[in-house]
């Protein structure tokens, strides 16, 4: 009987595992998600609807919170196998070598397309990480140095060694990194410029999709807002300033202030949503701007700015000609 340590392989029998303390209270689906890496939360979800997950012997809901000590039967698991994966598309790589945004010996930044998620998934064969990797088979080490959402376009910094890998980790974790996103957002905010600093928690519902919510026992979270114009049409393109970066950060904290996002199908506000849909956004109006920080190692200071896609271009130019009817 062993501790959970690590995930199990990608076939194996029965398994029994002891909850160590530092995992006492927490839920057993959220575990279970975050330790079977690969196999989808829907069959997650239901070995444990089915009983195949057991604690103590007994059967237990999604909602059980384990306790030091208890004792976790799994059955056999098959999960993802990386390996297999496949190769990009040739229109993919096509789309991705021209978005390239600055190389060097060191990193590889590019600006990150809407709708491409960053890394494989149960539901996504290939990622942009799987992908880039693909397309330079001289760089086994090629690493995502931070994450952007499915929806999210803009700068996506990748690191082609590990000792740069974990330079950036780093400077992420002591706020060396400075990241600007803009986004457009229903509303017209009351202040130019606004702080808001709400601690976060993530959540998986049943059925395995995780929801972000505002919850002082969740983490620390802190975004500035700033105008960069206000539409006559009850909407503003809003700076964003990450001082830390939390699932959903952004989305959630503009939705908390009553500026949700324009497009955001999770936290978004429908009408609003309908709106900007109607004057062709397909896509979540959030884009990661700007991204600076220093390699201490090199001394060297890298600050990138990826442009907006046409599709993002052209709602700003709808607002600022007022052709954005009124909700």
């Amino acid at each position: 009987m062993g501790h959970f340590d690590k995930a199990p392989k990608e076939k194996s029998g029965v398994q029994h595992f002891v909850v160590p303390a530092d995992f006492d209270g927490q839920r057993i689906d959220n575990f279970l998600i975050n330790r079977l890496k690969g196999m989808p939360k829907s069959r997650i979800y239901r070995i444990l609807r089915k009983g195949e997950v057991r604690v103590n012997k007994k059967r237990i809901a999604a909602s059980y919170r384990l306790v030091a000590g208890d004792i976790i039967r799994l059955p056999p698991v098959y999960l993802a196998e990386k390996a297999k994966q496949l190769p990009p598309g040739k229109e993919t790589a096509k789309l991705l070598a021209g978005r390239i945004l600055y190389e060097d010996d060191n990193l590889l930044i590019i600006n990150k397309p809407s709708g491409m998620s960053v890394h494989a998934g149960s539901t996504v064969r290939v990622g942009i990480v799987e992908a880039l990797r693909h397309m330079y088979p001289k760089l086994p080490n090629l690493e995502l140095a931070h994450r952007l959402d499915s929806e999210t376009s803009g700068c996506l910094v990748l690191a082609k060694k590990k000792r740069i890998l974990r330079e950036l980790h780093s400077l992420l974790r002591e706020g060396k990194v400075t990241k600007i996103y803009w986004a457009l957002t229903m509303g017209k905010w009351k202040d130019s410029e606004l702080r808001v600093d709400l601690p976060l928690h993530k959540d998986y519902k049943d059925g395995g999709k995780h929801v972000v919510e505002v919850d002082r026992e969740g983490k620390s979270a802190l975004t500035v807002f700033r105008t960069i114009k206000s539409f006559a049409r009850d909407a503003s393109l809003m700076e964003v300033k990450l001082f830390t970066g939390r699932t959903h950060q952004i989305r959630v904290h503009a939705q908390h202030q009553g500026h949700p996002i324009a497009a955001d199908d999770r936290y978004g506000d429908p009408e609003f949503n309908k709106q900007v849909r109607s004057l062709g956004l397909k896509r979540m109006f959030l884009h990661a701007r700007t991204i600076d920080f220093t390699l201490p190692s090199l001394g060297q200071r890298i600050t990138v700015e990826a442009p907006l896609d046409p599709e993002l271009e052209a709602i700003v130019k709808a607002f600022e000609s007022g052709s954005a009817s009124s909700r």
